[in-house]
């Protein structure tokens, strides 16, 4: 959703409309997850390790609450971006994640994760600045195939006011940060693509599959719960 993929990329298509309706339902225990949901029991233990989580397209900090609280009872030291609502990639975005990212810093690498458009915004942070991220975690992001092989791409370009295939950043998406880059996929992701969620060879280190819905990735305990495994590995 930031760029076009070049024409060897493969066409996926944008899930199904039935999928897409599900994603109602768990938008709502999203929400309600993000305020009032407890911090899910986690085995992986943080020991200070950074993070940042990138929330989704319309979506703001509140959104990524409860996955944050987990991480925080689990020895993690994680943070919002501190953006406000990502309504869709901007110019100076990435300059602003570098100054968030700096005053976070200290010693030593930052994990980044990212929600859906957050997952994107993430690996283009760090192709710039891989001297700053130990890793990235993508979490139902659309880095591979089509920009258009989800059901949000029409809503991007009202609100973010520019075309999928011309954004105000360079970019190709597909390609991966010098990091070590986790994509989590799908296969009932009622928003993307889950083969665009999940890429080709190459286009990151690590594929994990989830059984879930794109509003679960940042609420349901199970997603939860891998995502701090991956952080900890």
């Amino acid at each position: 959703m930031i760029a076009t993929a070049p024409l060897t990329e493969p066409a996926y298509k944008a899930p199904a409309l039935g999928l897409l309706m599900q994603e109602g339902g768990a938008f709502a225990y999203m929400r309600i997850a993000a305020t009032f949901g407890g911090a899910v029991p986690l085995s992986a233990r943080g020991s200070g390790h950074k993070v940042i989580v990138f929330p989704g397209f319309m979506a703001s900090d509140q959104s990524t609450g409860r996955l944050r609280r987990s991480l925080n009872a689990a020895g993690f030291d994680s943070h919002g971006w501190g953006l406000g609502r990502n309504r869709g990639v901007t110019a100076d975005m990435l300059a602003r994640v570098h100054d968030k990212i700096g005053s976070l810093a200290g010693v030593g690498p930052i994990s980044l994760i990212g929600w859906s458009l957050g997952g994107l915004v993430a690996r283009e942070y760090a192709k710039l600045y891989p001297e700053n991220v130990r890793k990235v975690v993508t979490l139902g992001s659309p880095f591979s195939g089509d920009p258009r092989a989800n059901n949000a791409w029409r809503a991007y370009e009202a609100i973010a006011g520019h075309s999928v295939d011309n954004p105000p950043i360079q970019t190709v998406l597909h390609e991966k940060p010098p990091v070590p880059t986790i994509a989590f996929w799908s296969p009932g992701d009622g928003i993307v693509a889950p083969e665009a969620a999940c890429g080709l060879p190459g286009q990151s280190d690590h594929q994990i599959r989830l059984d879930c819905r794109h509003m679960d990735f940042v609420s349901k305990p199970a997603a939860i719960q891998a995502i701090a495994a991956a952080l900890a590995e």
